[in-house]
């Protein structure tokens, strides 16, 4: 290798030393979005900034709950509820892992003792009751632990009478808890259906992933359901052709044939997701 070689390859290693790692982000899905986005790189203060909506295409990368929160409460309005309801291991569960170890590693990686965040806040001084799901933690699945805090929320909220706004992201009931998961889509539902005489509203909002037992139970039975563009939404996975013995439609599992062929409200970009809920909550339930 000659001098001006070796030079250009040391400049090289240098100037990638130089870039810290995670500055820049590949527009690109993940899991069941995997085909999704342009592909372009790009800048990631730019995607924080935009709520992580890649400026060039609209594809909405995965957020966590706690970012959901952040969007639409208040700056400094929101207070966590219910922290102290964790995920636990009653059956004893184990597979390749024991689901008690599944459970101690996600909460080492997140800091949350469940896939569900609660909080009440304002949403442009409204008082509301909100709460989000988290893919990060068991894939956001429903267990026992979320399904008793999403009870607590819709309790809160009746009691306080404000409104409540739940956000999905799930790969649906979680099996390592067997019955005792599937259970809590029953007492979700049942509890939305006490709520529902309240005459508050309650707005659901659909991000990539919602599946499985989630969205046979609260995800779909919000007065009003909005969805993520380009978010995946079903019960079974497109697997289900191999059952049915017939071709689907291409983008039958998508927000926007969901909406198409109504079940979803709306299609609403994240950027406008706060807007948009506080403008359905004036009509549904003016102060």
């Amino acid at each position: 290798m000659g001098w001006l070689d070796a030079w250009k390859a040391g400049f090289a290693r240098n100037a990638k030393k130089a870039i810290p790692d995670g500055v820049w982000v590949k527009c690109e899905g993940k899991g069941a979005d995997a085909q999704l986005g342009c592909g372009k790189t790009l800048y990631r203060r730019d995607l924080e900034e935009n709520l992580w909506v890649c400026p060039s295409c609209g594809f909405h990368m995965r957020i966590g709950a706690h970012a959901y929160l952040d969007l639409l409460l208040d700056e400094g309005t929101a207070e966590p509820l219910f922290e102290t309801v964790m995920s636990a291991d009653p059956l004893r569960f184990k597979a390749e892992k024991r689901y008690g170890d599944q459970i101690m590693e996600d909460f080492r990686k997140t800091g949350r003792g469940s896939a569900f965040m609660a909080a009440s806040g304002a949403i442009y001084g409204r008082p509301f009751a909100v709460g989000a799901m988290d893919f990060s933690f068991r894939g956001g699945s429903l267990g026992s632990a979320e399904g008793e805090k999403i009870n607590r929320l819709i309790g809160f909220a009746q009691d306080r009478r404000v409104p409540l706004v739940i956000v999905s992201q799930s790969g649906g009931a979680r099996m390592q808890e067997a019955a005792l998961s599937l259970m809590q889509m029953a007492k979700t539902s049942a509890r939305l259906a006490e709520f529902a005489e309240s005459s508050l509203p309650f707005i659901s909002v659909l991000t990539s992933p919602t599946t499985g037992g989630v969205t046979a139970s609260f995800a779909m039975l919000g007065d009003v359901i909005l969805a993520e563009p380009g978010a995946l939404i079903g019960f079974a996975g497109a697997r289900v052709r191999e059952t049915i013995k017939e071709d689907l439609p291409p983008g039958f599992q998508r927000a926007e044939f969901l909406l198409e062929h109504g079940f979803v409200d709306r299609v609403v970009d994240r950027r406008s997701l706060k807007e948009e809920v506080a403008r359905l909550t004036k009509v549904l339930a003016p102060v």
